[in-house]
């Protein structure tokens, strides 16, 4: 069974949109590590502020990687952006992210400060958690949106590619 999955994901993996899933992903492991590190330095090493306005912060370091290797790489797209087809949408995408930010911040300083008394690591660990589960929530939801932005197919395709790649590959 766990054989067949994989299978399956290395036949999705060499379909194109299975290749543009793939670097969507990436997209997103990448930006996250920025946004973690930023916040790292911001909440953690140097303690400026508090959970909010550190992930804010953090967050938008790693918005403009995303948009570019997004655009770029996952998406094949070259030349000038468009301002109103893709700019806009995408950082009307990130304003949503910021929000879900600021609403993780929140959670995170409630959870670590009143109801589990942390010290700063602790703060920071549940900080990063919050942030995973708010940002895993708008992440399949901004693949189906940008896909649309930058023209490709839709999402459904990939399963007919997959359908087509098991049917040559029988």
């Amino acid at each position: 069974m766990v054989r067949d999955a994989l299978s399956r994901l290395w036949r999705l993996y060499h379909t194109p949109q299975g290749k543009r899933l793939f670097r969507y992903t990436m997209t997103s492991v990448i930006s996250t590590i920025i946004g973690f590190a930023v916040l790292g330095i911001l909440f953690y090493v140097l303690s400026l502020w508090s959970e909010v306005p550190d992930n804010v912060i953090a967050n938008i370091c790693g918005i403009v990687p995303s948009y570019y290797l997004n655009r770029n790489w996952a998406w094949g797209k070259t030349g000038p952006s468009h301002l109103w087809r893709e700019v806009v949408p995408f950082w009307a995408m990130s304003f949503v992210g910021i929000v879900l930010a600021i609403g993780a911040g929140v959670l995170a300083h409630h959870i670590g400060v009143s109801v589990l008394h942390l010290h700063r690591l602790g703060r920071t660990a549940v900080l990063y958690g919050a942030n995973i589960f708010a940002f895993g929530v708008l992440w399949v939801g901004k693949f189906l949106i940008i896909n649309r932005l930058f023209h490709v197919h839709p999402v459904a395709d990939i399963v007919h590619e997959l359908e087509v790649a098991e049917a040559a590959g029988s």
